[in-house]
């Protein structure tokens, strides 16, 4: 079994910053794709950012030039740093990872609970 716990939600003024991280633990061989999540009240769950294990990176266009997704796979841990906030990211964000298990080597995906950001006009 896998978890994934997040931290570094809260509430912030437009145009600040703040950082998330995600990390994964439990029966872990490797993990592939890891990612960030959001959904709004009322929205669906959208993508955020994504990152490879080889740091392929990938952004919606509505948080390029203002979030930066990392990992450290060492760690087995996903970090988003997100600068120059508006209302609109308010949101759940939520990590998910694509795990290779021990000692099966079976894929599966997982979510982490979430953590509410939310930014003040």
């Amino acid at each position: 079994q896998v978890q994934l716990v997040e931290s570094g939600g809260g509430l912030v003024q437009a145009g600040e910053s703040l950082s998330l991280s995600c990390a994964a633990s439990g029966s872990i061989f490797r993990i592939n794709a890891m990612a960030w999540y959001r959904q709004a009240p009322g929205k669906q769950r959208e993508l955020v950012a994504s990152i490879t294990s080889n740091s392929i990176l990938n952004y919606a266009d509505s948080v390029k030039g203002r979030f930066t997704v990392s990992r450290d796979n060492a760690k087995n841990t996903i970090y988003l740093e997100m600068n120059s906030l508006k209302p609109e990211d308010t949101a759940v964000y939520y990590c998910n990872a694509d795990v290779v298990l021990l000692p099966t080597l079976a894929s599966r995906n997982y979510w982490g609970q979430g953590t509410q950001v939310t930014v003040s006009s």
